[in-house]
């Protein structure tokens, strides 16, 4: 087991991942700022969905969503429809335009990784990919409960890294 000081080390690394999230919310098209990115990509991971699931899965209130949707809807990337369990709830669903801005999101983020960590090795970035992984998974991360979709041009091994298609 880890002494307290390598949690308390772990721990201040973690919460300074900010700063590499930040990072990539800079490199989106301006269009698409971070939260509807973040919108489309739970739509693109979940499938359709009620507000009131994509708001949990944001773990943001109800009215931020909602702007968040609205923005997307404007551009064309996603679409309300009526829920034909409930007809005063609308299902959000991705458009075609909305998967093309995905493929987008996804281009943006892999480049900007590639370039920062160009000077890594291969084993370098599988390792870090491995304990990523790992660590979401111990935290309980919605995201791979229900099946995260890799990046576009990637697909997972048996193990949940991600590698390059051919």
């Amino acid at each position: 087991m880890a002494t307290q000081s390598r949690y308390v080390e772990l721990a201040r690394h973690i919460t300074a991942l900010g700063a590499v999230k930040r990072a990539l919310t800079r490199s989106l098209p301006t269009e698409c700022p971070g939260g509807p990115a973040a919108v489309l990509s739970l739509l693109n991971a979940h499938g359709e969905m009620r507000m009131s699931r994509l708001s949990e899965l944001l773990a943001v209130d109800v009215s931020v969503t909602s702007r968040h949707v609205a923005h997307a809807a404007q551009h064309g990337w996603l679409e309300r429809l009526p829920d034909p369990a409930d007809g005063r709830s609308r299902l959000l669903r991705l458009t075609p335009a909305g998967r093309d801005m995905i493929a987008t999101l996804g281009d943006r983020a892999v480049e900007m990784i590639a370039s920062t960590l160009a000077s890594w090795t291969d084993e370098d970035i599988d390792s870090l990919t491995t304990m990523l992984g790992r660590l979401r998974a111990d935290f309980g991360d919605c995201r791979t409960a229900h099946g995260d979709q890799p990046l576009p041009g990637h697909r997972p091994h048996a193990g949940g890294v991600p590698q390059q298609t051919p």
